[in-house]
Formats: structure tokens, sequence, C-alpha cells
């Protein structure tokens, strides 16, 4: 395959997928991480903790294709401020999506699950995520490839009611008690794993980061000042 542009500032070693042995539990945890934040970073501790894994990617993706990319850092940044947020050594952030130009979940979980026989991986999400899932290419797919926990956030709680992945995938729903056992599943299977929750987002970092900078810039000079 070829890698994806722009690569010329990631360090080699985030270009390589993470090394596992058979028989763990890894968890898969992607995003755009635009910027990665402490709200992150808790999904992370919770879903280690709770779903009991041995490893859990941080999977930097070069871009979201449902999100406009007209405001997206350099891939290499959004790398190390992650290292900068991510502390549990048992999280490994990587960026193996960009070697592989892989742009759609379905592919990663294709190409992940492909490259490591004998590991059971499980799909983690916030749950203001689990909205829009249904917009997700081929979202059915990745629902019946590998089990999904969905992790609490401020305003989603009642996601797992309502959206139209939890509706349609009602019978695969397992108790937030199963959740240790989760990623030993055979998918369909899904939880919703609540717990504290951050009111961080990556939206409201850039529209704070903006304001800060338009209010900063210097007036422009009136007619008659130069």
């Amino acid at each position: 395959m070829v890698p994806s542009p722009g690569l010329e500032d990631v360090s080699p070693r985030y270009l390589r997928m993470p090394h596992v042995e058979k028989g763990m539990a890894v968890g898969l945890f992607g995003g755009s991480f635009n910027p990665p934040h402490a709200g992150h970073a808790l999904v992370a501790e919770i879903a280690l903790r709770r779903l009991r894994l041995d490893q859990l990617w941080w999977i930097v993706t070069p871009g979201n294709p449902l999100k406009n990319s007209a405001e997206l850092a350099p891939l290499g940044e959004r790398l190390r401020l992650s290292e900068g947020v991510s502390g549990d050594p048992r999280v490994r952030v990587t960026a193996f999506e960009a070697r592989y130009s892989v742009r759609f979940t379905a592919d990663t979980l294709a190409l992940v699950k492909a490259r490591n026989p004998g590991v059971d991986f499980v799909w983690i999400m916030g749950a203001d995520n689990l909205r829009d899932f249904h917009r997700w290419q081929r979202w059915r797919q990745i629902a019946m490839t590998v089990p999904i926990a969905v992790v609490d956030r401020p305003g989603s709680t009642l996601s797992f009611l309502s959206s139209v992945m939890a509706k349609t995938f009602d019978f695969a729903r397992r108790d937030e008690t199963d959740a240790p056992r989760l990623a030993r599943m055979k998918a369909p299977a899904w939880t919703f794993v609540h717990g504290p929750r951050s009111r961080l987002s990556s939206t409201s970092i850039r529209n704070a980061e903006r304001s800060r900078t338009i209010a900063c810039a210097p007036e422009p000079a009136l007619r008659g000042d130069a």
C-alpha cells in the first residue's frame, strides 16, 4: 500500500502497528484527536480498567471522512500531543492507518484482525459518537466484526436508547456487568459503560483557541494613522 502523504514529521515508530501477543485483550480507540485532551484520556482509562484490557491502541487518524479537515492539525503534532495526555503505560499511541492509507474503520478492523490472529480486539468509542455511528461507512459490518464498548460522555448518556445503532443491534447489547468479558465475546456484542465524565471536547478547545487568536489580533490601522 502507498503511505499517506504528509508524513515527513511523523516518527517511523508511530507508523508501525503496536506489538501484541496471542491471547491479549486489546482496545482500539480511534479518532482525529484534534486536539487530544483529558476527556480522551479519561475514556481510555475507564476502558482499560472496566474492560480489563492488556493494551489500548490510541489510533490517531490521518483524517475523519465525516469531518471538515480544514482545521485539522498536522498528524505529527496530534501524535505528540496524544503522547502527552495518555499517561498509562498500556496505551500505545499509533498512526499505522496512515502507513496503509486506511480511511475507514471497517478497513482498519479488517487489517488489524488479519495481522494479529489470536488477539481479542474491542472497539472503544465515546457515547457522543454513538448518535452518528450509522453514518460510518459499513457500520453494520463494524458491529459484526468486533465487540464495541461505548463509554459515557456528557450529554450523551441516553444515546444508547435512541441511536440507530442501539436500536438495530439491541439484541446484541450486553449488561454493563459483562464489560470485563466483552473483548472475549463474539461480535456482535456491545455494552454501555458508565463512569466519570469530562466536559472537555476538541471542538470547544479549538473554538476557545480561535476566540483567543481573534481577541489578540491587532486592530487594523485607521486611514491616516500610518
